[in-house]
């Protein structure tokens, strides 16, 4: 009997000598707080942060160019008509404008009945932007002009930059060969209203003077003032 007891203690012992020990548990260590650096940028907005770009401003149009207050007369060196220089010219001249006169010479141009006018400038030299508005006077003289490029190339870039362009007597005849009277209601001297329908305008010699948005014209002397007002009409915006 002692030896069962004793062979049961030693048997025992060995299994509790063969089985795995315990694994020890330790306490975890707490790792040091890190600090951030102050000056660390802060994070990138995601983009659901990110700020929605203002819209770019509505383009305007840019502002109407300031009046230059001077209006270019074209006269022919000899035989214009002077009622029509002379009236229309104080008419502006009151109003404030400055009429600068331009011709095919430098020469001092002489009139119908003798007014004399020295000529500022030629016409090759004119630059359209420089004026609020072409007249052309009329007179004998003017058909000189009705195929002169350098007064088409005046009244063409003059209606293309929205200046009022006028002409009496026989001078519109320049404008209708210059091409710019195309569906405009006109007027002209007696006699040459076939030359005003063949470059495609409407026309009304009986009619002093007609107006059609910033086409002015006249059908001579006797209309010289009416044609200077409605010119400055013109000029001011009026209707």
């Amino acid at each position: 009997m002692k030896k069962i007891v004793l062979l049961s203690l030693v048997t025992s012992l060995a299994l509790a000598a063969c089985g795995p020990s315990p694994t020890p548990t330790t306490a975890p260590t707490e790792e040091p707080a890190v600090e951030q650096p102050t000056d660390t940028p802060p994070p990138s907005p995601t983009p659901a942060e990110a700020p929605t770009p203002t819209e770019a401003p509505a383009a305007t149009e840019p502002p109407a160019p300031a009046p230059t207050m001077q209006v270019l007369f074209v006269i022919a060196p000899q035989n214009f008509r002077d009622e029509e220089y002379t009236e229309p010219h104080a008419v502006l001249e009151a109003a404030g404008y400055t009429v600068v006169v331009a011709s095919s010479s430098l020469e001092m141009a002489t009139g119908m009945l003798g007014v004399e006018v020295q000529p500022d400038l030629l016409l090759l030299d004119v630059q359209v932007g420089d004026y609020d508005a072409v007249v052309l006077i009329g007179g004998m003289g003017a058909a000189t002009y009705w195929d002169n490029p350098e007064a088409h190339r005046i009244a063409q870039e003059a209606v293309a930059a929205g200046k009022v362009v006028a002409a009496i007597c026989i001078a519109p005849v320049i404008l209708a060969r210059a091409g710019v009277l195309e569906g405009k209601q006109t007027t002209v001297f007696h006699g040459n209203c076939g030359e005003l329908e063949a470059g495609g305008a409407i026309c009304d010699s009986d009619v002093p003077v007609q107006r059609d948005g910033l086409i002015i014209t006249g059908n001579g002397p006797a209309a010289a003032t009416a044609f200077g007002e409605a010119i400055l009409d013109a000029l001011m915006g009026q209707p």
